[in-house]
């Protein structure tokens, strides 16, 4: 952790700092990741067990070194994990584990200032911040919610149904993850699986006659949004299940209109076949807790054994950067990929949506963009 070359610091040894600082190097550019864990890839290490990615091993592959064919079309977390590990070995990238990075000021010469712990203060001409999208958990301020005598946790903490077999569980959220922690419920033996529902999802099958949901996406990606929004309709009419009269109904805002409002559609791996055979009750959103009572918003109360939020997370980035004018109203940065702020030139984002195109497709796009940025800087 040299500070004498003033290398570019990265914050975030997930796939979009990896991914950045390979396409530095490839550049020529010293780079050096900062993350406060003990090791690369924290956030995937902490997903569920049965995770797959949602696209394809060719389109998740980062800058400089493809997915090994051995881990199939979808690969599984386990195998995405040690995916980043070579990817680091491969590049030879710099990674220092155990450096969390509190705060970011600017100095007095217009590099920036990282204050971390234990103390360290790091200097450097150009920061990328990429502690990614899946930062801190969210769990909603239910009323009653500390007092529930059941199990109540948040999605990251789920890994498997083991823990779960015989029970009663309710599952908030129908995101990928809300949806497919219900499907491992179900399949693994737990004894009532219930999903709560605030807004029914859009559902897409993974892939079609072997063409993949993702595939779709891109090709769509920059037509208008009423366009995709009524193909979309049309073709969930002879791809998926009207699951209207097991509590689902199909969404009435069009499926592009909610992906530019942040909400990505639930691809289908078993999901829907749960719906149908009553494997996964959907019941509605939940309004408070009352005891071992969860109160639903259309007045009825269950009592589950166990409660599961999938219920997404914060950014988490006001502490570090709040200060800095360079995040909205949500919590975002008002700059992400190359582009950055004239009041902050010189600090980049990246990892901060949710595009329907796929996560680690557009952070390898975004990758090589920022590398190409801050070289144009540095040779200015």
């Amino acid at each position: 952790m040299s500070d004498d070359s003033r290398p570019v610091h990265i914050i975030g040894a997930g796939p979009g700092g990896l991914a950045t600082a390979a396409a530095l190097r490839a550049r020529g550019i010293r780079s050096v990741v900062l993350e406060r864990s003990d090791a690369v890839g924290a956030s995937w290490r902490g997903h569920y067990d049965r995770l797959r990615l949602h696209t394809t091993r060719r389109r998740s592959a980062l800058p400089g070194l493809a997915i090994p064919r051995s881990c199939g079309r979808w690969v599984r977390r386990d195998d995405l994990v040690r995916y980043l590990e070579e990817y680091v070995r491969h590049h030879r990238l710099e990674v220092a584990t155990g450096v969390e990075v509190g705060r970011i000021d600017r100095n007095d010469d217009g590099s920036w200032l990282l204050r971390a712990n234990g103390g360290r203060e790091l200097s450097s001409p150009v920061v990328v911040v990429a502690t990614g999208h899946n930062h801190t958990p969210r769990v909603p301020d239910w009323p009653g919610r500390d007092s529930f005598a059941g199990e109540l946790l948040h999605a990251r903490s789920y890994r498997n149904p083991e823990p779960y077999a015989g029970r009663d569980v309710l599952v908030v959220g129908t995101g990928n993850t809300g949806t497919e922690i219900a499907l491992d419920l179900a399949e693994g033996g737990a004894a009532r699986v219930r999903l709560a529902v605030r807004t029914p999802p859009h559902i897409v099958r993974r892939s079609t006659l072997g063409w993949p949901a993702q595939a779709t996406a891109v090709a769509v990606r920059r037509l208008p949004v009423r366009l995709v929004d009524g193909m979309a309709r049309g073709l969930a009419k002879v791809s998926v299940p009207d699951l209207s009269r097991h509590g689902l109904p199909r969404p009435r805002t069009g499926l592009y209109t909610r992906v530019r409002q942040g909400a990505i559609p639930v691809q289908d791996t078993g999901f829907v076949k749960a719906v149908r055979r009553g494997l996964i009750e959907p019941v509605a959103v939940v309004d408070s807790f009352d005891g071992d009572e969860v109160r639903l918003a259309d007045g009825t109360a269950i009592t589950p054994d166990a409660v599961i939020a999938a219920t997404g997370y914060r950014r988490g980035l006001e502490e570090m950067v709040g200060h800095l004018g360079v995040l909205d109203e949500r919590g975002l940065p008002r700059a992400r990929g190359r582009r950055t702020l004239p009041t902050a030139a010189g600090l980049y984002f990246t990892g901060y949506t949710n595009p329907i195109s796929g996560m680690l497709r557009e952070l390898a796009i975004d990758a090589r963009r920022i590398a190409r940025a801050v070289a144009r800087t540095t040779t200015d």
